[in-house]
């Protein structure tokens, strides 16, 4: 059966493995995401254990207010950015497998750091390592991924990003259950280093991406890495002809290449145009628009609340679940995960705008639902608004946002629409992880801040009425803005 045709999706045991070493790089992104949500109250002396029953040992700790455990939270996101900044960069000149090297490296001394903390300024050094190498990860892995996947199987493969993020905080919640007692929430610190550890053994056995070899004028070692990876009898000319012939007809700017982030475009084919420069688009009113719809919905995916609820929602629930509330934070998890695989085909059937709308309305109601379970001590409301909330999160508000990019403007511009996208979430994520401590203890607590949530969902969700087009069906960037002339400035 040696036809063309099935050649291009031909997935083989080894194409697996590269996608899982290099997924366990979103993976661990969303494992610190929610590493410290769990064993908080441990962590900072506020309890001994997070369980109903507490060990005779006296727990090893660290004295935090809200507002020093905010800044620890926090300050995992100002890494993240930087390393999202960074790796770019090295990706475009010093390949994609370098750059997958050295973001394992900071997961390997980012936990090093947390585990052996003894005070707040180590942890805080920690947890910026961590973030770092996280935010190069959701960089570099989706573009090596993009790279190597099937042409036909792109987005499948794409979405391991997403998917393997939720794993990540699925694994930390559930260490967090277990290990949140006495010292040994150090573990959970851990078992990070010790996944990074082994994603840089598995890296030995990671080629060099052929897209990026064959830019750099490695045509012959690029068609062996291909070959290898599609298998012995798999045609592989009908990919390699979309290789850049030379390296002067092709000058990858980093932008360019972060297209591919978390849900990369089908297409393989090289912009026709020359990039387009961050400050040109933000400045040209033929790309401003894209940019606001683009960054209005990151900010809408923070601003609505659900790193509270992936960060914070054992501390914020302990009250009227002293003794469920770790158990509840897994099945969020698990929840989070599961409806994330169920809802992947959404978007294509019903449109993201619509998935958007439908996300963001649920959210803004269980908001309410969650504030009024907090207030009157409604355990099984409570309960019930959290699951449900994070479960409209997954249909729209999750994995939509990093689709629009590659839909609402150029190839020529994707890229510097994806650099304002990635800044204005890491930038969101931030004020959130770092306020909604400090913002719960001033209104009081008793679940007053998701009125805050419900409020922003109602404005965010009138933002997304009104300036988000919807891209489902339509060819390209013109077509969805209602253009018949794209005009470009230089």
């Amino acid at each position: 059966m040696a036809s063309t045709e099935p050649a291009p999706s031909r997935v083989t045991p080894y194409l697996v493995y590269l996608v899982f070493i290099t997924t366990l790089g979103p993976l661990q992104f969303g494992y610190h995401l929610a590493e410290l949500n769990a064993p908080q109250a441990v962590i900072t002396c506020d309890r001994k254990s997070i369980h109903s029953s507490t060990p005779t040992s006296l727990p090893q700790c660290i004295p935090m207010n809200p507002s020093q455990f905010g800044l620890v939270s926090s300050i995992y996101t100002l890494g993240g950015l930087l390393g999202a900044l960074l790796a770019g960069p090295i990706a475009t000149k010093h390949g994609r497998l370098f750059a997958l090297r050295a973001t394992t490296i900071f997961f390997i001394l980012g936990p090093v750091a947390e585990t052996l903390a003894s005070d707040i300024p180590l942890l805080i050094l920690g947890r910026l390592l961590s973030g770092i190498g996280a935010g190069a990860a959701i960089v570099v892995g989706p573009i090596y991924i993009s790279e190597i996947a099937p042409p036909s199987a792109k987005g499948f493969f794409g979405a391991f990003t997403q998917v393997m993020t939720n794993v990540g905080i699925l694994l930390t919640q559930s260490l967090g259950y277990f290990f949140s007692t006495g010292s040994m929430w150090r573990l959970i610190f851990a078992i990070a280093g010790i996944i990074g550890a082994l994603q840089l053994l598995g890296l030995t056995l990671v080629p060099e991406s052929p897209t990026w070899l064959a830019e750099h004028q490695k045509g012959p070692l690029a068609r062996r890495i291909l070959q290898r990876i599609r298998g012995k009898t798999t045609d592989i000319e009908p990919e390699i002809q979309s290789w850049p012939t030379s390296s002067s007809s092709i000058t990858p700017d980093v932008a360019a290449e972060e297209q591919s982030l978390l849900t990369p475009p089908s297409g393989n084919i090289p912009p026709k145009q020359p990039p387009v420069t961050i400050l040109h688009a933000i400045t040209d009113p033929v790309y401003r628009p894209a940019i606001i719809a683009v960054v209005g919905v990151m900010v809408a995916q923070q601003f609505t609340g659900v790193n509270s609820i992936i960060m914070y929602s054992v501390s914020l629930l302990q009250t009227i679940l002293p003794t469920t509330a770790a158990l509840l934070t897994v099945a969020i998890s698990a929840i989070n995960l599961l409806i994330t695989l169920a809802c992947s085909p959404l978007p294509d059937k019903i449109g993201r705008r619509s998935c958007l709308l439908l996300s963001i309305s649920g959210m803004g109601f269980n908001s309410m639902l969650l504030a009024l379970g907090i207030y009157f001590n409604q355990k099984v409301l409570s309960a019930i608004a959290v699951l449900l909330f994070v479960s409209c999160f997954a249909v729209g508000l999750g994995p939509v946002p990093f689709i629009l990019a590659s839909e609402l403007v150029g190839p020529e511009a994707v890229g510097a629409t994806q650099s304002c996208a990635l800044a204005a979430n890491w930038i969101a994520t931030f004020v959130v992880a770092q306020f909604f401590p400090m913002l719960n203890d001033a209104l009081g607590g008793r679940g007053k801040i998701y009125w805050v949530f419900a409020v922003m969902a109602c404005l965010m969700g009138g933002f997304i009425y009104w300036r988000v087009p919807e891209t489902k069906g339509k060819a390209s960037a013109d077509e969805v803005w209602g253009r018949t002339d794209r005009r470009r400035s230089d």
